[in-house]
């Protein structure tokens, strides 16, 4: 620990500070609850004789000193989501803050060594991460076999579409329409011209899922619990209306087509593993065993379009693969929806041990990429689009339920002391892609 302290630094140099560490912190997806809470431990930490209030918005810090007559600081976020590289250096630079290892004055270096982390060929790694996802999750959910193949090819041609729709302001703020109304064009097209008839959720889903803000809007709904009113309101809001963008462009795309959904397929992962298989050749199912090596792929896939980087893409291995277990188990148990919170709790303690073990592991990372197994926006998705009333039942408690998990796995590990700190939800890129 230095043995320095932050006394003697003028206060309006460390408000700026502070500003520029909260909105670091909101571009890696950190909730504003998990924001202020990080930012109070670390004014506690630096400035203990200098009281200090936050307020924090999407994309906004606001640092006030109470009783002062200086004027209130606000630093404005640049709306650029960080890579889960820049979001684990990120979490280090706090952690290290809260301990006293580093100085608030040091620390707007480390903030700009942060942003200015390399990233090799971003355009290519996010395409090829993109189709890996879009492949690995048709065989996870058991999609016939030209369902995954034509998955991978949607999949990237998705994934380049986004990212050049994504570097014009007014193109982004439709790009989930588009990427969907062309995936199940592409989807549609080929299931007519082969005669195909009804194809599986996931043929249409798998190639967009990554857009889907399933994670977002989860995220909205713990902070309306935790009384964020405002922002939680407005994330949920922005989640409904990209999730009702991406269903107009679905059912756009099949009325277009006729393509048809076939409401036998799975939409969860305990549904995945009680799909029966009589047919053979490209119509014909993959292997119950087939699923782990597809978990494989995602994993490796997710950690390729969200900048992972090697030792992070690992432990991005192993959490979905502890994730694609729990919920496997304990859906033929106890159903899916309590089975996503259960995995959900366990995840979050085990994220949360991780981080006590390996320090360069936040657990804001490890946890994030299980978001794909854990949370069902395909299931909103595609019951707004079908209008399927079922599933518009099941949506809301299936998110309900993975609230209320994560907020058990947080009670067990403040209890257990595991961390010092609250766990962060995220979904990378707020503003260029969603969650499932």
């Amino acid at each position: 620990m230095d043995s320095r302290t932050d006394a003697a630094m003028p206060a309006a140099d460390a408000d700026v500070i502070l500003g520029e560490l909260g909105v670091l912190l909101l571009e890696c997806g950190t909730s504003v609850t998990d924001v202020r809470g990080s930012l109070e431990q670390v004014s506690r930490r630096a400035l203990p004789d200098l009281p200090v209030e936050f307020a924090i918005l999407p994309e906004m810090v606001m640092v006030s000193r109470p009783g002062s007559a200086s004027a209130t600081t606000t630093v404005i976020g640049k709306g650029e989501a960080l890579t889960f590289r820049q979001s684990a250096r990120a979490s280090r630079l706090v952690r290290d803050l809260e301990a006293g290892e580093v100085l608030l004055d040091a620390a707007s270096a480390r903030i700009a060594a942060i942003r200015a982390t390399p990233r090799r060929l971003p355009g290519l790694q996010n395409v090829i991460g993109c189709a890996l996802l879009s492949l690995s999750l048709a065989a996870l959910f058991r999609c016939p076999w030209w369902a995954i193949l034509l998955a991978l090819v949607v999949g990237a041609l998705v994934g380049a579409l986004t990212l050049v729709m994504m570097r014009v302001r007014a193109a982004a703020a439709i790009a989930p329409f588009v990427s969907a109304l062309v995936s199940t064009l592409l989807v549609g097209a080929v299931a007519g011209l082969l005669d195909l008839g009804a194809v599986p959720l996931f043929a249409v889903c798998a190639p967009i899922a990554i857009l889907v803000p399933g994670a977002l809007i989860t995220n909205a709904l713990l902070e309306l619990t935790s009384t964020d009113i405002v922002t939680g309101a407005s994330r949920l809001m922005y989640g409904l209306i990209m999730l009702a963008f991406m269903a107009a462009g679905v059912y756009s795309g099949a009325a277009l087509t006729g393509l048809r959904i076939d409401s036998a397929s799975a939409a969860l992962v305990g549904e995945a593993v009680r799909l029966a298989d009589d047919r053979g050749g490209w119509e014909a199912l993959p292997p119950v065993w087939a699923a782990w090596l597809a978990v494989l792929v995602l994993a490796i896939g997710i950690g390729l379009a969200f900048g992972s980087g090697f030792r992070l893409t690992v432990v991005c291995v192993v959490v979905m693969t502890g994730t694609y277990a729990v919920l496997a188990l304990f859906s033929q148990v106890v159903g899916s929806i309590v089975a996503t919170g259960v995995a959900a709790a366990v995840l979050f303690v085990a994220a949360r041990v991780l981080e006590r073990v390996m320090l360069a592991v936040p657990a804001t990372v490890s946890f994030q990429p299980a978001f794909l197994l854990l949370v069902p926006g395909t299931i909103g998705l595609v019951a707004l689009a079908s209008f399927d009333a079922q599933a518009l039942v099941s949506a809301p408690m299936m998110f309900l339920s993975l609230c209320i998990g994560t907020k058990v796995g947080a009670l067990l590990a403040d209890l257990g002391r595991i961390t010092r700190s609250t766990l962060t939800l995220r979904w990378v890129r707020p503003a260029r892609m969603g969650e499932m």
